[in-house]
């Protein structure tokens, strides 16, 4: 029993040990920041505690604060109290652990109920287009919602979630459950531009300033080469295999170069936690080289949609392609620099107007570039504002993971994901696909991951990477997802109205290649960091920086980290002092084990 000075409760859990003398090892389970977690262990042995010893605790395990393995975000398994995964077979309750847990049920129950209420809305306004009998907007909205969940049990299995919602609707397409025509055409590009915006801004506010600049020549260096040589490939791959005209061959090859953070980021996350590859920033470094995949790829395929599909002078169609760049980057300096002076920094609702300026100025960049025939300028410029404001901001002392705009942002996120990725599904018919166009575009898409997987390592030569760094490095980056969900049923909107019958060919076979994309490289991508992560990526259990946090997503600032930080003294380092009236974790662990 716990002394009443320790505001802590603590429970004796009697776990086997596998000692010779067949004795119990004792376990007590704190409740808050000091619960038991791999790095912080809620068990010491016997003899050690009865004689007072304890074994080396690297600072870390003191300083920071912990969350449960218990609670892992994006519906992860837990460890258990040893930090290993069970190997023995699966009981009962262990496939009961997969079901969701009094937080996550809740969650749902929200989504469920906001859906409802948003369904009561419409009906009241549109009656017939709501209504479960036939109505499109009804159908859509069950779609997404059932998208949702079909994202939950991904996770369930540790896939992405962005996988079971392209499942659901690609189901829902092909077995007659969802039909949209009409207006309602309209209505889903319209929703999936609002998404290509929430993508962009969460580019730009996730770059760190201090060190993409310090990194620059690195960063640029491992995210513009591949992605080139990607793209290139892609683009030469499909001329020759899928017969596409070398401009839809390149517009393919720019969707195609970039790497989805939603795929990459969740295995890092576990990584990180377990130690992998932080000595040398390589969780955070994949980040960065991720969220700048993605705004080439972007403004690349605004410009190339925009000198392909105009129909002016060859003087203009010449100058389209810098004439975009230089609008979108004006366009981006001056409402990125805005934000310095309004609102003013300590303003009570500064939060909630930076959000909507932030968001309403990147749907019109993305909506008025398109009406005045400059498609490529409003992506780039979205993403240079987003970049500023997140280096103003700093300034003014919000930092890069505590960002509440970026925050709100995420939110947004959790919003639309179902709607992209679901009613991207919904574009796929099977009864119109070729099986010979099929194979090919499956082969067009292996080759290429695999020639970027090989150039990655080669073009890091010279870095301070081992070969196995380099590897897993090369692998995780052939993930793709987001981009291809919002950028391939653009191709169809383009020319739905004004194109040709053999554009619209063309504009098919890219969405089929987009999402075929998604379907092949997400799950083999999430599979792959999570297997070759704790075999290719060093361990460390090094004291970490002041500034590292254990977040829902990697920093760039850990990119500092370097081995020359990591000390090999093997005096054990001293405990600091618990806070008043609350004492430590592990002292109150000897005492429960003493007892």
């Amino acid at each position: 029993m716990a002394s009443s000075d320790n505001p802590m409760p603590h429970s004796i859990l009697h776990v086997p040990n596998s000692n010779p003398k067949g004795e119990e090892r004792r376990v007590s389970l704190a409740v808050g920041d000091n619960a038991p977690s791999k790095d912080n262990p809620a068990f010491e042995n016997d003899d050690e505690a009865a004689n007072g010893h304890s074994t080396k605790r690297s600072s870390a395990d003191t300083h920071r604060k912990h969350k449960s393995p218990l609670a892992l975000p994006n519906g992860f398994p837990e460890e258990n109290v040893y930090g290993k995964q069970e190997k023995e077979k699966k009981s009962l309750w262990d496939w009961l652990a997969l079901m969701p847990n009094g937080e996550q049920f809740a969650r749902l129950v929200a989504y469920m109920v906001i859906g409802l209420l948003i369904w009561s809305i419409m009906y009241v306004l549109l009656g017939q287009d709501a209504s479960p009998k036939g109505g499109q907007l009804f159908q859509i909205a069950a779609m997404c919602i059932v998208a949702k969940l079909g994202g939950w049990l991904a996770t369930r299995v540790r896939l992405p979630a962005l996988l079971g919602m392209l499942v659901v609707g690609i189901i829902a397409k092909n077995v007659g459950l969802i039909t949209v025509h009409g207006e309602y055409e309209h209505v889903v590009s319209d929703i999936r531009k609002v998404a290509l915006v929430i993508i962009l801004i969460r580019a730009g506010l996730d770059l760190d300033p201090s060190a993409t600049r310090k990194l620059f020549g690195t960063i640029l260096k491992l995210a513009l080469v591949p992605w080139l040589i990607e793209c290139c490939m892609v683009a030469i791959l499909s001329h020759f295999l899928l017969d596409l005209p070398w401009g839809w061959a390149f517009m393919l090859g720019s969707i195609e170069a970039a790497v989805s953070p939603a795929v990459v980021v969740p295995g890092l996350l576990r990584l990180r936690l377990k130690g992998f590859g932080v000595a040398k920033g390589i969780p955070t470094l994949i980040l960065a080289v991720t969220g700048i995949d993605d705004a080439f790829s972007v403004a690349a395929f605004g410009v190339i949609s925009s000198v392909m599909l105009t129909s002016g002078s060859l003087l203009y169609t010449v100058t389209l392609g810098p004439a975009s760049v230089l609008l979108g980057v004006a366009y981006g300096l001056v409402w990125g620099n805005m934000t310095r002076f309004v609102p003013k920094q300590h303003d009570p609702y500064a939060v909630h107007l930076r959000v909507l300026l932030l968001f309403f100025g990147g749907l019109m960049a993305v909506l008025g570039s398109e009406k005045i025939g400059y498609e490529g300028a409003g992506p780039l410029g979205v993403i240079l504002a987003s970049y500023i404001c997140g280096c103003i901001w700093m300034e003014q002392g919000w930092e890069v993971e505590e960002n509440p705009v970026a925050i709100s942002f995420e939110v947004f996120w959790l919003i639309f994901e179902p709607i992209l990725f679901g009613m991207t599904g919904t574009q796929i018919d099977f009864s119109q696909i070729d099986p010979k166009i099929l194979w090919k575009a499956i082969l067009c898409i292996g080759v290429a991951a695999f020639i970027r997987i090989f150039f990655t390592i080669i073009i890091a030569i010279g870095s301070r990477l081992n070969l196995k760094e380099k590897i897993f490095i090369s692998f995780s980056w052939m993930a793709k997802a987001t981009v291809q969900a919002a950028l391939g049923p653009v191709a169809i909107d383009l020319v739905r109205e004004h194109g040709s019958e053999e554009e619209k060919e063309y504009a098919r076979s890219l969405l089929m290649v987009c999402v075929l994309s998604i379907l092949l490289t997400a799950p083999v991508g999430a599979v792959t960091i999570a297997l070759t992560g704790p075999r290719l990526l060093k361990r460390t259990t090094a004291t970490m920086p002041e500034g590292w946090r254990r977040h829902t997503r990697p920093s760039l600032r850990d990119i500092s980290l370097n081995e020359e930080d990591i000390e090999d003294d093997d005096e054990p380092e001293p405990e600091a002092p618990p806070p008043s009236g609350r004492r430590s974790t592990r002292s109150s662990i000897r005492e429960v084990l003493n007892r």
